[in-house]
This record gives C-alpha cells, sequence and structure tokens, in this order.
C-alpha cells in the first residue's frame, strides 16, 4: 500500500484549486542547520518612539489618546483611499486597470507595547474580538465596501514595522483574490453537492479520527489542514455555520477568544520564541448577497520550519510550479498538539487581571 508519510505525493486544495507538493522522504536528508532558541526579546510596557503608544504621536502627527483598552483608527498611510474618482483602462483585454476604493483601519490589541496576542489574558483576546466584530459590521454596512480583510501580521520575519501589538482591517471596494478563489469554490462546492457546505463536510471528515486536529474547545477547531503549505500552518473553524463573525453568538465569541490563545501559546511554545506569523479572516463578502455558501475561517502561516531562526521560503519550485512541503500535515499536527496551553514565558509567574 502507498504510505502518505513515507512517499512523494501531491495534495489538493479544494478552497483555492491549488495543488502541494508533499515530500517526507526529504526529511532523512542531513541537516546543517543550526538549532537555537532565540534570545527573549526584551521590551518596555511603554515606548517613546513607538507611534502606537498611547499619548504618542503617530507617523501622520496625529496623537494617540492615553488609550486603556483596545485602539482603532484609520491608517494615517492607507493602502486604500474611500473618496475617489472612477477610473478604468483597457487595451486589448490585456492591458487593464480600474480605480479601486476602500478604507484601511488599524486595532491596537492592547496599551501594553511588550504584549503579543499569546500573552494577553483570554478577557482582553474577547475585548479584540468584538473590536473585530464592530468593524467588520460598520465597514461592511458602506454602501462601495464588498469584503473587509481583518489580518494580523506578527514579526519582522512577516514584514511586520512596529511590534506594538496591533492587527489590520483592509475594507474593500471589490473581493481580493484569495478570498474569490474561496468564493468559487465554496459556491461550485454548494451547487454541486446538494447545497451542502464545503467546509462543514471537511470538518466532518476531520472529526472523523482527529489526526490533524490540534485541539477544540465547544465551539471551535483548530487543525492542520490536510493540504497545509506552511510547516505549521493552522485553521480555526467554527464548528457551526457561520458565514462571518458579525453572526457569531456572545459564547462563540469567548470561544473564538479561548482558542485564539491556545493556539498563539502553543506557536510561542514550539520554538520557545514569539512566533512569527500571518493571521488572516476568510469571510462572506459584505456586497449584500445571501452567500448561504461561505463558512468563515481563520488562517495562520507561519513561517518557521526547524527552529526559531530557520524560516521556510517559497522560492525556486514553488514560485516557479507549486508549494511543496517535507514535514507532512499529520507531523506538524502531533508536532502542535502536544504542546502546553501554558506560554513557557509565564511559568511561575500570576497572570496579570484584565484591566
Amino acid at each position: 500500500m502507498f504510505d502518505f508519510q513515507k512517499f512523494p505525493h501531491r495534495r489538493y486544495n479544494p478552497l483555492t484549486g491549488e495543488w502541494v507538493l508533499v515530500s517526507p522522504q526529504r526529511l532523512e536528508r542531513p541537516w546543517q542547520g543550526k538549532i537555537e532558541e532565540s534570545p527573549p526579546e526584551t521590551r518596555c510596557e511603554y515606548e517613546p518612539t513607538c507611534y502606537l503608544c498611547p499619548g504618542n504621536e503617530r507617523a501622520g502627527g496625529m496623537r494617540n489618546p492615553i488609550y486603556t483598552d483596545c485602539f482603532v483608527f484609520d491608517n494615517d498611510y492607507s493602502a486604500l483611499i474611500s473618496e475617489l474618482p472612477d477610473g478604468q483602462l483597457d487595451i486589448d483585454n490585456l492591458i487593464i486597470a480600474k480605480s479601486e476604493r476602500g478604507v484601511c483601519r488599524v486595532v491596537c490589541y492592547s496599551p501594553q507595547h511588550n504584549l503579543t496576542m499569546a500573552e494577553l489574558n483570554v478577557l482582553d483576546i474577547e475585548r479584540i474580538v468584538n473590536v473585530w466584530t464592530e468593524e467588520f459590521t460598520r465597514l461592511g454596512l458602506r454602501d462601495f465596501i464588498n469584503y473587509v480583510q481583518i489580518f494580523e501580521n506578527k514579526g519582522t520575519i512577516m514584514g511586520c514595522s512596529n511590534p506594538h501589538p496591533h492587527c489590520q482591517i483592509w475594507a474593500n471596494q471589490a473581493i481580493p483574490t484569495e478570498p474569490s478563489r474561496e468564493h468559487e469554490s465554496q459556491l461550485t462546492y454548494y451547487k454541486t453537492n446538494a447545497e451542502r457546505c464545503l467546509i462543514c463536510d471537511y470538518l466532518r471528515i476531520e472529526s472523523e479520527n482527529r489526526e490533524r486536529f490540534v485541539f477544540d474547545n465547544e465551539y471551535w477547531v483548530a487543525l492542520v489542514p490536510f493540504w497545509a503549505k506552511w510547516p505549521f500552518e493552522t485553521m480555526l473553524l467554527p464548528r457551526r455555520h457561520v458565514g462571518s463573525i458579525s453572526i457569531l453568538s456572545k459564547s462563540e465569541q469567548k470561544s473564538l477568544a479561548d482558542a485564539l490563545k491556545r493556539l498563539t501559546t502553543r506557536y510561542d511554545n514550539l520554538f520557545r520564541t514569539s512566533f512569527p506569523y500571518t493571521m488572516g479572516f476568510h469571510q462572506s463578502p459584505t456586497d449584500g448577497g445571501e452567500h448561504n455558501f461561505w463558512h468563515m475561517h481563520i488562517h495562520f502561516y507561519p513561517p518557521l520550519l526547524r527552529s526559531a531562526n530557520v524560516q521556510k521560503f517559497m522560492v525556486g519550485y514553488e514560485m516557479l510550479a507549486n508549494a511543496q512541503r517535507d514535514f507532512t500535515p499529520e507531523n506538524a499536527a502531533i508536532r502542535l498538539r502536544e504542546l502546553s496551553d501554558n506560554h513557557y514565558r509565564s511559568a511561575g509567574k500570576k497572570e496579570k487581571p484584565s484591566k
């Protein structure tokens, strides 16, 4: 019989229509890279030069209030502009461009400069979930906004320009490329499978043997997807069929906060470092349509491979052909599943109460 844990094979991603090449036999090759922990980061609770800390002047000249909770503001150097004239270019269906309106927001998770989501307590993360819900709903109601993308880049190797704990929300006139692919895949599956949901069916399959589960709670499942292309890629999936964060019950929101805390903590514990990643929500469009086929989910794409200092790059074959990985998703799930829910830096420390 073919052993998918030993021999090269391709795996299909039904959400995007893409393939990933899995080559587990390559783990047998000699490894000469260093495997070591990074020195612990030492950052102050308040940084006078940080443009996201309370009371400080931002890059655009505005001054932050002395905030004590989440703080949300329009990005001073926004990638999208709300007031924009229509523009279009089309030369023989080859040179094509269109104007794109939108809004970019920044969400500071905490006034403390030296914390990450993994080091916040669950009550603080619940407040972040509430802010995401409010922003998604408010932005989605604007007549020219058809998609709201919530995302966080954590760590300098993921392009984060400021370590202060924060995320961004970009609200677009058009549905961006990646959500658009998932939109079409879920719609096609819905139409060709008696109006069943792609992710509901996938979650049912994963729940049968839990081989790729990292953990689960009452309302959410954290798993390494079968088609994962990043070494320790995960997804957070709500058990209930819901299209967006705005439909979650209070209990589901609290459960999401718990799942975010547990997952980000396990990431940090993996290599005992502040683990970098790109995290993002994929949710139904806000264009006024029904979109009953959409099942919201959250992607985590972390780049670390073997240690705190060994990064996975998408280069060569992966840029020119398709994604490839050596470490199977099943092995990644085992590694993450075996980690503690207690942050490695919190040993012996009493958690600070929520403010």
